[in-house]
């Protein structure tokens, strides 16, 4: 993959991700757990600032 990135210093952006193949692995608490690691790992290395983190299950797809 080849990603573009704008470093528009003060920039707000908004990601829409979604796990591989929809699993419902963040349907977890320790997942979710490893997840907030890792983001604060990032965030820390790459002295970014997340404003707000939001998982969302989407309850109508099986």
């Amino acid at each position: 993959m080849e990603y573009r990135r704008a470093k528009t210093p003060g920039a707000t952006y908004f990601f829409t991700v979604v796990t591989y193949n929809r699993q419902k692995i963040l349907c977890e608490p320790e997942n979710i757990d490893l997840l907030r690691k890792a983001f604060r790992y990032v965030m820390q290395k790459q002295q970014i600032k997340m404003e707000i983190g939001l998982i969302l299950q989407m309850m109508w797809q099986n």
